[in-house]
């Protein structure tokens, strides 16, 4: 592609005071620009990649003191002429540089735009340009580690090879019909219908870990649910470690939700804690608060059922909770957690998924989140593949592509004509496409690369 005609400029650091700021410019005058305002040595005689020391000047006046990176095209971040000016870290200042590189003929950035222009500057593909946000948003390891495999190329290599084995297949379909008259077949139907169902198992492998990529990604939302007094506001502030909820002996104390964040093993839950359950509520804020209970429960992936140790008298009771709650939101990972073990003895058999603790005192709270450990290890489990699909555009894409080649293979199955199954393929290629941007259009790169911070 065509590099782009302008240049343009931003604060690529975030706003506020700190060591120093960096500035960025691109552009096939970024050199230009620089060296008419810096002062220090001649951009012009100076190697790519290389670092020097000088001013920031606005005619006769110095701006700044600052070390200047230069990077010549096309090994750079947007394979164009790059410069980039670390100055010092007050806000004003670097507000000043990057006006001086404005009123010199650059144009202030629009947010993700650097992305973009290495993107259709053909350095990296579109679900690598949207890596690179994610890395951006990245709050935890798990979340580091998902962008940083589509930053690598590693969706790009993966969906180019079934969009390679696809266009093969379709070039013999269509040769078939410049020859439909002799009734002349050069693709290899039962080779075809291999290749579709491999590329359908592949599409719905990849499917499946969107569950897992999506829930690291979002975090992990832990619904705490149960009877008033419970202790259920006590666990959130012990699993926080901080005095978040409020903790009462009145019933209907917590009326709302109350989330709050923690990481367990590099992954991050989202722990949600929830109005107490009970039918002889008077209370309209109450009743309020429970309707939101049941609402956040339909969407949790882990639910932890706090039951007091007092409210159990017989262990079929137990198990009748247990299956009630199971039964109810079956989609969800049920935890029945006992509290208050350190008051009561618990006489009856452990159930699976189970944890006898004390919310207060803080017995076998490592136990629990052991559970919260082993439900990311279960979802990682049904991933069959390499590659994991976190972002929803790539799910949405890939789901109009599993069915565009589902229809495929029943057009085959049919014996319909070449060109019907290659028309479903055709429709498949194309979403396949808009992953990594083989397809795309305005719309699509404008909606990515809006959420984007500026300077990026």
């Amino acid at each position: 592609m065509q590099l782009h005609e302008d240049t343009i400029a931003a604060i690529s650091t975030p706003h506020g005071v700190g060591a120093i700021h960096v500035i960025r410019m691109s552009g096939k005058e970024a050199i230009a620009i620089a060296n008419t305002c810096f002062n220090g040595v001649d951009l012009y005689r100076v190697q790519t990649h290389t670092i020097h020391y000088g001013h920031i000047m606005q005619h006769d006046e110095i701006i700044d003191e600052v070390m200047l990176s230069i990077m010549l095209a096309p090994r750079t971040y947007t394979r164009e002429d790059t410069v980039e000016i670390s100055t010092h870290g007050a806000p004003y200042i670097a507000e000043r540089v990057l006006q001086v590189l404005l009123d010199l003929g650059a144009r202030q950035a629009r947010a993700g735009e650097f992305t973009q222009r290495a993107f259709l500057n053909g350095r990296i593909d579109l679900s690598q340009a949207e890596a690179v946000a994610d890395m951006i948003a990245s709050e935890t390891q798990a979340q580091a580690q998902l962008s940083l495999q589509a930053l690598k190329g590693d969706i790009f290599v993966d969906l180019q090879n079934l969009r390679t084995q696809l266009l093969d297949f379709i070039s013999l379909l269509e040769l078939e019909l410049d020859f439909s008259e002799e009734y002349v077949e050069f693709a290899n139907r039962s080779q075809l219908s291999n290749l579709l169902q491999a590329v359908s198992t592949h599409l719905s492998e990849l499917l499946v870990s969107f569950q897992y990529g999506n829930a690291v990604k979002q975090g992990i939302n832990v619904v705490i649910v149960g009877k008033p007094n419970a202790g259920k506001s006590t666990l959130l502030n012990t699993l926080v470690q901080d005095e978040r909820a409020i903790v009462s002996a009145a019933p209907g104390t917590t009326r709302d939700t109350i989330e709050e964040n923690i990481i367990i093993d590099g992954v991050l839950f989202r722990l949600i804690d929830t109005a107490g359950l009970r039918h002889d509520v008077d209370n309209e804020i109450e009743q309020i608060g429970i309707k939101r209970t049941f609402f956040k429960m339909q969407q949790a992936h882990i639910i932890i059922h706090v039951i007091d140790i007092h409210d159990i008298d017989t262990a079929s009771k137990l198990d009748d909770l247990h299956r009630l709650i199971n039964k109810e939101y079956k989609e969800a990972y049920i935890i029945t957690a006992i509290n208050k073990i350190d008051e009561k003895a618990f006489a009856f058999p452990i159930l699976k998924n189970t944890v006898l603790l004390s919310a207060k005192n803080k017995i076998n709270i490592d136990e629990l989140k052991g559970l919260f450990s082993n439900y990311v290890s279960k979802q990682k489990q049904n991933v069959n593949t390499h590659i994991v699909i976190h972002n929803i555009r790539h799910k949405e894409s890939l789901s109009k592509a599993l069915e565009a080649i589902k229809n495929a293979s029943e057009a085959l199955s049919q014996n319909k004509t070449a060109d019907m199954i290659t028309s479903d393929i055709r429709i498949a290629l194309y979403h396949i496409g808009e992953v990594t941007g083989v397809v795309t259009n305005d719309e699509i790169l404008g909606n990515i690369f809006s959420k984007f911070c500026i300077g990026k």
